[in-house]
């Protein structure tokens, strides 16, 4: 008994968990019709649109910023941009590099091109 309730939560469970997208989803553009404006077009064109919990899922260049400045030595910075555990674990073992890769990170996320990130367009 106690195994068909446990199947049966999973399973109820899974197809929840299974309802929403954790990945940006893109929707395609509806064919233009007669009826529709040139303005609706160009409206239409320069919106992209974006799931809810993809713009969730995105990183805040000033939390990351904060993050490296107050808790760098821990590598929080590097948890909160999602980098791969076993190099998190090593930047803290070797404390940044000495202070190299800590400042890499820096100008990685000031630039913008931090590996994994995935940046949103405003600071915080």
């Amino acid at each position: 008994m106690k195994i068909k309730l446990f199947l049966s939560a999973l399973v109820l469970m899974l197809t929840i968990s299974s309802a929403y997208a954790s990945f940006p989803v893109k929707r395609a553009k509806a064919p233009v019709t007669s009826e529709q404006s040139a303005a609706d077009t160009e409206i239409t064109d320069s919106v992209e649109m974006t799931t809810p919990l993809a713009r969730a899922s995105q990183q805040s260049k000033g939390i990351a910023i904060i993050l490296w400045f107050f808790l760098g030595g821990l590598a929080a910075h590097r948890w909160y941009l999602k980098s791969p555990i076993g190099w998190n674990i090593l930047f803290i073992l070797t404390l940044g590099g000495l202070g190299v890769w800590w400042v890499i990170d820096l100008i990685d996320i000031f630039t913008e091109n931090y590996p994994n990130a995935n940046f949103k367009n405003d600071f915080f």
